[in-house]
């Protein structure tokens, strides 16, 4: 496209643009499943090729042992999944089982990521606005993310626990997701600052020009313009509400989630090391469907996205 034409209003057809962007959901797609059969193929060609001991240089191990106990085949894993937890004549298929614990922890980081939403636009917002506000808060808020979560964790939950206002009580699973908040803030912050400041300095005189007050400016321009950019960033906070959640149910001990069972299945991996690796599936299967449906914000918000000059 030219300039002449981005002048006049000008521009390929929405069909053109629908089928550019069918076409390229259709590459991520072959390319997102040509990585997951060179992972299978690595992996078993490892375990094939492998020294049982793993490789060992000196004292330390930097590559693990090819025994099933340690390394599984993929098509173990994969009929693992279909067989029941335990023995019992009630129980749940494996997949059945991290599905649940999985939808838990989904539900909890969603909690999660929607507060680190709201607090991340929020504190950007206010940086923009005003600089002293991002020179005073930006180098805290990068340090905040220095702090470790194993640690962070139950100081949360004992925090939480003399928390009651009335006839409300917090429950556990809130400062599990209060968790997940803190590590989903800092990318959609960060994210959005930078969307907010990157309209040029001739759009923001325009509508000065037009006497356009801060509030009008910040919904007409910055906002807009700040969505190629934030679009990364939810879906990175949401990656980090998942990895959040699945951490913090593990350093609370929290009942029901998939970071629970994590660490169940792995003390019985000695006698059924396929069973342990159900929730690690389910665990990047889970941070795949956080990213995935923020991902979807970007179709959805499309039009926001800037058409370069010579296009």
């Amino acid at each position: 496209m030219t300039a002449a034409g981005l002048i006049d209003g000008a521009g390929p057809p929405p069909s053109l643009h629908r089928r550019r962007g069918g076409r390229r959901r259709a590459i991520g797609w072959l390319w997102g499943a040509a990585g997951l059969l060179a992972v299978v193929a690595v992996w078993e060609l490892y375990k094939l090729l492998g020294p049982a001991n793993g490789v060992v240089l000196g004292e330390l191990r930097v590559l693990p042992r090819t025994t099933d106990l340690a390394m599984p085949h993929v098509w173990d894993m994969a009929a693992r999944m279909l067989e029941p937890v335990t023995s019992a004549p009630t129980a749940r298929p494996l997949w059945l089982e991290v599905t649940v614990a999985a939808l838990v922890t989904l539900g909890i980081a969603a909690v999660g990521w929607l507060v680190g939403l709201v607090v991340g636009i929020g504190l950007a917002i206010i940086m923009q606005r005003w600089r002293i506000a991002e020179w005073g808060l930006l180098p805290w808020i990068i340090l905040s993310q220095t702090v470790p979560l194993i640690a962070f964790a139950p100081v949360v939950k004992s925090w939480g626990s003399r928390v009651q206002v009335g006839p409300f009580e917090w429950q556990d699973w809130m400062s599990v997701a209060l968790i997940a908040s803190y590590l989903a803030f800092f990318p959609i912050a960060v994210g959005a600052l930078r969307g907010l400041q990157s309209p040029d300095r001739i759009h923001t005189e325009l509508m000065h020009t037009y006497a356009a007050g801060s509030w009008q400016t910040l919904t007409r321009l910055r906002f807009p313009a700040a969505v190629p950019y934030l679009i990364p960033a939810l879906r990175l906070g949401a990656a980090n509400a998942v990895v959040g959640a699945v951490v913090a149910e593990v350093s609370t001990g929290l009942q029901g989630g998939i970071g629970r069972i994590l660490i169940q299945y792995a003390g019985q991996a000695s006698g059924d090391p396929s069973k342990a690796w159900g929730p690690i599936f389910g665990a990047i299967a889970l941070g795949l469907v956080a990213a995935g449906s923020v991902a979807l914000l970007g179709v959805i918000l499309s039009n926001y996205r800037r058409v370069e000059v010579g296009s």
